[in-house]
């Protein structure tokens, strides 16, 4: 289990993808390699929402760019 952080949610094709880091405790290492953007996207699932991992490397790529777009965005105009 990891906890997630909520960074950010975006809207593609009518899909919402929603980005997420993962949590570092105090005592971890926050140089870990596994540490990074999480991206999940949101699906109806017997009529509730649930979250799930994304349907290709090409799709991953492609909202993974549009995150860090709009991240860069974000640093540029605070």
């Amino acid at each position: 289990d990891i906890e997630l952080e909520y960074v950010d949610a975006l809207e593609l094709n009518g899909q919402t993808y929603m980005a997420f880091f993962p949590v570092v405790e105090e005592d971890e290492d926050p140089d870990a390699e596994d540490l990074g953007l999480v991206i999940l996207k949101s699906v109806m699932e017997n009529g509730e929402e649930m979250l799930s991992t994304l349907d290709s490397e090409e799709e991953l790529e492609k909202v993974y760019d549009l995150f860090m777009e709009q991240l860069m965005e974000e640093e540029e105009n605070s």
